[in-house]
């Protein structure tokens, strides 16, 4: 299946993207006047899951079982579209048929993608959780998505989580939830997070050291 290749950030900006949560990053996002990058309803499929890269976006088809042939349902396509560090996003509409089970977690973790966020389902959660690939989701469900689903295309905007999302968009997640940096202000949001963070590990110096977290939250506002 043909697709644009996305611009991909240093492996340096991802180590920093990775070491900061997705609070601070809402923090960061307030104080750029961006508001709206915050994903809705889509939470980790297990605890401890997380990540941080640039997204292949994906967009699905949905309908009733035997709508599409099992050719469509080309899970194999979109894993060949990422690259190691990638996030694979993925709109299905909300949808409750499994866009993504074990075999393509395997898959995806020996070729070192970062992990999927998918506005729809998945299956499999224990194959997850053994392969240590972090997926976050609107549902989990046992039901195939093959001849239900179908990849319509990869690498073009997406609309997950209520959040219109860019191919190489950064995408972050945690246990707190999911965002979406734009890629052309992930340097000006990643300079506000990390200010933010080091108001946090000031903040708890202070706290340690007898402070009170009135005077704490007086001092440090992003805390």
């Amino acid at each position: 299946m043909d697709h644009t290749e996305i611009e991909r950030p240093s492996g340096e900006i991802i180590k920093r993207l990775s070491a900061i949560g997705t609070s601070t990053f809402a923090n960061a996002f307030d104080a750029v006047g961006l508001f709206d990058n915050i994903l809705t309803d889509i939470e980790a499929a297990a605890p401890g899951f997380r990540f941080a890269g640039p997204a292949v976006t994906v967009q699905l088809s949905v309908g009733p079982p035997g709508t599409y042939s099992s050719a469509d349902f080309a899970v194999g396509a979109v894993i060949d579209a990422a690259a190691a560090g990638d996030v694979i996003v993925i709109d299905g509409s909300g949808c409750r048929y499994s866009t993504w089970g074990g075999m393509a977690s395997y898959a995806a973790r020996l070729k070192g993608i970062a992990g999927l966020l998918v506005d729809g389902a998945v299956r499999d959660l224990e194959e997850m959780i053994a392969f240590e690939f972090p997926v976050f989701t609107r549902h989990i469900v046992p039901t195939t998505g093959r001849t239900r689903l179908r990849v319509e295309a990869i690498n073009v905007p997406v609309t997950v989580g209520g959040v219109l999302v860019d191919p190489g968009d950064i995408v972050v997640a945690d246990g707190s939830g999911a965002v979406s940096i734009p890629s052309g202000k992930a340097e000006v949001i990643l300079n506000h997070a990390e200010a933010c963070q080091r108001d946090d590990d000031a903040a708890m110096v202070d706290l340690k050291n007898g402070m009170s977290f009135s005077a704490a939250m007086q001092k440090y506002r992003n805390i």
